[in-house]
C-alpha cells in the first residue's frame, strides 16, 4: 500500500474512530475522500462518543458524485456512491469492509483495503505496537469482524490469539 487517493465507506470510518485511529489514514494516503452518502451516514448519530472526531476529520473530505448512482440495487447507498466516486476520481484505493460490496468492487477491478488491512500496515510501519488490543476493542464496540480471521492475523503477527 502506498500513497495516493482513497475513497472510504462508512464501516471503516466507524471502526477507526472507535479505535481513535482516524489520523492513521493520513500516514497512508495523500488524499481522502468520502461521498455525500457516506457523510450522511457517519454524521447521522450525534450521540456517539466519536461523533466529533468523525466530524472534524471528514468535514472537508466530502465529494459529490457527478453521475447517477446505478448501484443502489446491488448494495447500500454509501457503498454504491463510494464505488462510483472511486471510478470518477480515478482513486487508488477503496476503504471498505462490507463483504458483499467489497466482492462486487474487486470483481470490477477496484483496489480494496479494509480496516484490518490498514491496521496491519500500521503495525508493519511501527505506527501501532499491537493488533490484539485494537481487535478486542473492535469486538467490544460491536464492530463485526471474523474472530477466526482476527486470530489468524494475530498468530501470523506473533501475538496472542483471542
Amino acid at each position: 500500500m502506498s500513497n495516493g487517493i482513497v475513497i472510504s465507506d462508512a464501516g471503516p470510518i466507524f471502526s477507526l474512530a472507535l479505535l481513535r485511529k482516524l489520523n492513521i489514514l493520513n500516514q497512508f494516503f495523500d488524499e481522502i475522500h468520502i461521498p455525500n452518502a457516506v457523510w450522511e451516514e457517519i454524521t447521522k448519530d450525534e450521540t456517539t462518543i466519536y461523533y466529533q472526531a468523525i466530524l472534524d476529520f471528514f468535514k472537508d473530505k466530502v465529494t459529490n458524485i457527478k453521475g447517477q448512482n446505478h448501484l443502489t440495487f446491488v448494495m447500500d447507498y454509501g457503498e454504491s456512491e463510494a464505488i462510483i466516486l472511486y471510478q470518477e476520481l480515478g482513486a487508488d484505493y477503496l476503504l471498505i469492509d462490507d463483504k458483499k460490496a467489497r466482492s462486487y468492487a474487486e470483481n470490477i477491478e477496484i483496489n480494496c483495503i479494509g480496516t484490518i488491512g490498514i491496521l496491519m500496515n500500521a503495525k508493519s510501519k511501527g505506527l501501532i505496537k499491537e493488533l490484539r488490543p485494537l481487535f478486542i476493542d473492535l469486538i467490544k464496540g460491536k464492530r463485526y469482524y471474523s474472530i477466526k480471521l482476527l486470530n489468524s492475523i494475530l498468530q501470523n503477527a506473533g501475538e496472542k490469539i483471542m
